[in-house]
């Protein structure tokens, strides 16, 4: 699979999330761009790493793998278990669950699961958390996403919603008041609506929340919840009044069942896809996914090879083929980095934040 050949991201200083995301990505086969040939396995190193071990073959390996979470990051994380399960003929076993990025924050620092995966930065209370019970962590941006608004396919009024119409639908006030797609927009019809979306323990919650209301997990409570994206897929596939939202790789997963809504954040309206997510222009609901990994079970070498397949160029190919768009081989050598020299605590989240471009926050934190 062809890589995008360019990604860059814009965060504002936040502790939850971006409300405006650039991403340009500036890696040109003129200037030696990343390979776009993929090995089958990880070789071995005969080098010594920065953590004082050595790299090994991937075929060696055995273990469990503990990785709960993101329902957003969910699809990356399944089809790299996949596949890493494969090449090591089945001696690592990666147990992949989702209960939302809070739900896996609460179990990462409780120590009950090696990665945690995140559709947001940690929250400055997760980073006191897993202080609390001696957990320290690597946070590995792994993935770009472009949250996408859809509807019904029977609905054929709605193309386009703007940031003030969906704060209409969903902010606090509008519970039991908004009901009727004619109080949203005048022209649309008196029929009733109803709103899918995540939980209160998802990352996409947050950051939907934030972008929209104004305020972290700040929204109307009437609405059909679930940590499970898929449930919120079948939702809305079978409710022809439904308007939910959730990560794009769930769209592209599901394209012949939803009608994708283009969003308008007073610029014109803008359908995601991988052009615009990675360009910048599908602001400001583009944002960076992560994962965070234990940095004692990092020194497992079963655990530690799987994180560097998650970074590597195969690993890349699968973030696009399920949906979402991967950072340039510039970057995620940045974040490879960040695991052999076992860089804990957060750069992206808790009291403060960087401000800047994914690559230069990395770049600038070794």
């Amino acid at each position: 699979m062809k890589r995008s050949n360019l990604v860059t991201m814009k965060l504002i200083k936040s502790p939850l999330i971006w409300s405006a995301m650039l991403v340009i990505l500036l890696v040109t086969a003129a200037c030696g761009g990343s390979s776009s040939t993929a090995t089958e396995q990880v070789p071995t190193s005969s080098t010594t790493e920065g953590n004082g071990t050595t790299a090994t073959n991937i075929e060696d390996l055995s273990g469990t793998i503990q990785i709960d979470g993101s329902s957003t990051v969910f699809p990356i994380s399944e089809g790299v278990a996949e596949e890493f399960g494969l090449l090591t003929g089945g001696d690592v076993r990666v147990l992949v669950g989702v209960s939302g990025t809070g739900g896996g924050f609460k179990k990462f620092c409780n120590g009950e699961i090696d990665i945690s995966n995140a559709s947001r930065p940690i929250k400055a209370k997760e980073v006191a958390a897993c202080a609390e019970k001696g957990i320290e962590f690597i946070e590995l941006p792994v993935a770009i996403d472009g949250l996408s608004v859809v509807v019904n396919p029977d609905n054929d009024f709605v193309s386009c919603v703007t940031i003030d119409e969906l704060n209409t639908m969903w902010s606090p006030e509008a519970e039991e008041t908004i009901k009727q797609w004619s109080q949203v927009r005048t022209g649309w019809p008196e029929e009733n609506f109803a709103l899918y979306g995540p939980g209160a323990d998802s990352g996409t919650f947050d950051y939907f929340t934030e972008v929209v209301n104004g305020e972290s997990q700040a929204s109307r409570g009437d609405f059909i919840a679930s940590e499970n994206d898929n449930v919120l897929v079948q939702g809305i596939t079978g409710d022809r009044t439904a308007l939910g939202y959730f990560g794009y790789s769930y769209y592209v997963e599901n394209k012949d069942k939803l009608k994708l809504v283009g969003v308008d954040a007073g610029l014109g309206c803008v359908t995601p896809t991988p052009e615009t997510i990675a360009d910048g222009t599908y602001a400001p609901f583009a944002r960076p996914l992560f994962m965070y990994v234990n940095a004692e079970a990092a020194k497992e070498p079963h655990i530690r090879e799987f994180v560097r397949y998650f970074l590597s160029e195969e690993g890349a190919g699968l973030v696009e083929e399920v949906g979402y768009i991967a950072f340039p081989a510039e970057t995620s050598k940045l974040s490879e980095a960040r695991m052999t020299s076992t860089s804990t605590g957060t750069l992206f989240g808790g009291e403060a934040p960087k401000s800047g471009p994914v690559h230069q926050i990395l770049e600038a934190n070794p």
